[in-house]
């Protein structure tokens, strides 16, 4: 029988790990998708009728990396990191912790770990940690949103390209987490630091998708005896294997859902010129927004990017997790048997 999770204590060491390594090097990717995501909600509606090169500041992977290493160098590349390793850290910790202990309550009850069981642990797990950060995860999609350049030539307004004069623009500029954090506060009030939650949580269609399949995944390439043996070569490469054939699925069967959350997320509830009417209100009204203003492909925008970034990024998780946690199960056991 393979390792079991033997303390809290053992998944938070792992768990930080994971989502400190993974955070750190796909962050690029993250703005890019993020600034992809969150454009079109910032130019103007007059301008949806002529939606092409003068509107769009960011196109593809190349051009939006191009533009921002243009305009604001290696740290625009790196825009919200802080709040990005942050929310890693909680979100990981508290949704493998609640999906181990889920797996064995629910196991328990319905007898076995079967497809259910593995489906309603990743429900409960992903509802936890998602309300216990969504609150980072607005402040990281604002961070990573916004321009530095248009902020510091005192404008509200950010550039679409470098050799067009159109605007679109950003309600909102801070200069760190904490920044973020205050102003919204002050502003906005508590419930913006919840903005998004709804999209969020249909987003747990992605994990409720997900992790079956990795643990379908991982058995298949596996096996009940490979296994056993968490440091072997079969056993790395069929981690590796499972954890992006999940990902890919999940993310291509719910991605619309990434759009939604960060169109809600980077509008301000209220704004200066009195305005407090909100341009996206809950799911239903948001999708029919944005497709009757930009069309279907603009719930899928910065979907290559996201595949770019999540597939590695899950993949780095699930092995450094897996590995971490077999090296501190087996640390506590050798301790166990030399006391």
């Amino acid at each position: 029988m393979a390792p079991s999770i033997s303390s809290t204590k053992t998944d938070d060491s792992a768990c930080a790990t994971a989502g400190l390594a993974s955070g750190i090097i796909v962050c690029p990717l993250d703005v890019i998708k993020t600034k992809l995501q969150a454009q079109g909600g910032f130019s103007g509606i007059a301008d949806r009728a002529t939606m092409g090169e003068r509107v769009l500041a960011y196109r593809g992977l190349a051009g939006t990396a191009r533009t921002i290493w243009t305009e604001e160098g290696v740290r625009g590349m790196y825009r919200g990191l802080g709040p990005l390793v942050l929310g890693y850290l909680p979100t990981w910790t508290v949704y493998f912790t609640v999906y181990e202990k889920s797996k064995d309550v629910i196991a328990d009850q319905f007898g076995g770990k079967s497809w259910f069981t593995h489906t309603l642990s990743a429900m409960v797990a992903g509802t936890s940690s998602t309300l216990v950060t969504n609150p980072i995860w607005v402040i990281k999609t604002r961070l990573m949103s916004q321009n530095a350049n248009a902020a510091n030539a005192s404008s509200q307004f950010s550039p679409i390209s470098n050799t067009s004069s159109a605007y679109i623009k950003v309600p909102y500029h801070y200069t760190s987490t904490l920044d973020a954090a205050r102003k919204m506060y002050l502003h906005e009030g508590i419930w913006s630091f919840y903005s998004g939650l709804a999209p969020a949580l249909l987003g747990l269609s992605h994990v409720a998708v997900q992790f079956p399949l990795y643990e379908a995944f991982k058995g298949f390439f596996i096996g009940e005896e490979a296994e056993k043996s968490t440091n072997s070569f079969t056993h790395f490469w069929g981690v590796l294997a499972a954890s992006c054939l999940s990902k890919i699925c999940a993310s291509s069967a719910t991605y619309p859902h990434e759009v939604l959350r960060t169109r809600l997320q980077t509008q301000k509830i209220t704004h200066s010129d009195g305005d407090t009417r909100p341009r996206y209100r809950g799911i239903i009204h948001s999708a029919g927004t944005v497709y009757r203003e930009e069309g279907w492909r603009a719930f899928y925008a910065g979907m290559g990017t996201n595949m770019l970034r999540a597939v590695p990024a899950s993949a780095m998780t699930l092995i450094t997790y897996e590995s971490q946690l077999s090296l501190l199960v087996s640390c506590s056991l050798n301790c166990k048997l030399t006391t």
